[in-house]
């Protein structure tokens, strides 16, 4: 397979699409399988052995939450 061009997206999807990725994210964490999702047109396949990280952001006007899973391509 060729190597994958760098990628750096960030899209808003309808508060009920949200809940479902949440949910079958969820899912595929608890039975230990591996988790495939859509973002941008692009599926993305995540590993079982992906790391799940939380982060918290807060500057003057906002902050932000995101919930991070990390892997590396090997």
């Amino acid at each position: 397979m060729g190597k994958k061009p760098q990628r750096d997206v960030e899209k808003d999807y309808p508060k009920a699409d949200v809940v479902a990725k949440l949910r079958r994210l969820a899912d595929a964490i608890e039975s230990g399988e591996r988790f495939e999702i859509q973002i941008a047109g692009e599926r993305i396949y995540v590993p079982v052995r992906a790391k799940f990280s939380i982060e918290h952001e807060r500057s003057e006007e906002d902050e932000e939450i995101e919930f991070q899973l990390k892997w590396s391509r090997e």
